[in-house]
């Protein structure tokens, strides 16, 4: 298994409930073939460029231990879930 940090931004306009339904989606991604180490959520955070018009995103960042085909997934569905505006994963060295 290898170490990642994976960057989750969501749309502002989210409620808090169903924000909180998507990430557990990708976390129960995660935990069928890995495990959490830790998860620091950000808040709402000014965006470095614009996406779709908005400039404001609700960041989470996440480290995790786990296989790569399970990155392949959370990218996956990433792209088919709305309210997620970005997700970002990348191993992690240490």
């Amino acid at each position: 298994m290898r170490n990642y940090e994976g960057v989750f931004i969501f749309e502002t306009s989210l409620e808090e409930e169903k924000r909180n339904g998507i990430f557990d989606k990708f976390k129960n991604i995660i935990e069928a073939k890995g495990e959490i180490t830790n998860i620091d959520e950000w808040g709402v955070r000014k965006l470095a460029y614009e996406i779709n018009d908005l400039t404001e995103g609700y960041y989470i960042v996440m480290t995790f231990n786990s296989e790569t085909e399970v990155v392949k997934e959370l990218e996956r569905v990433a792209k088919i879930t709305e309210g997620i505006m970005r997700l970002m994963v990348v191993r992690d060295e240490q």
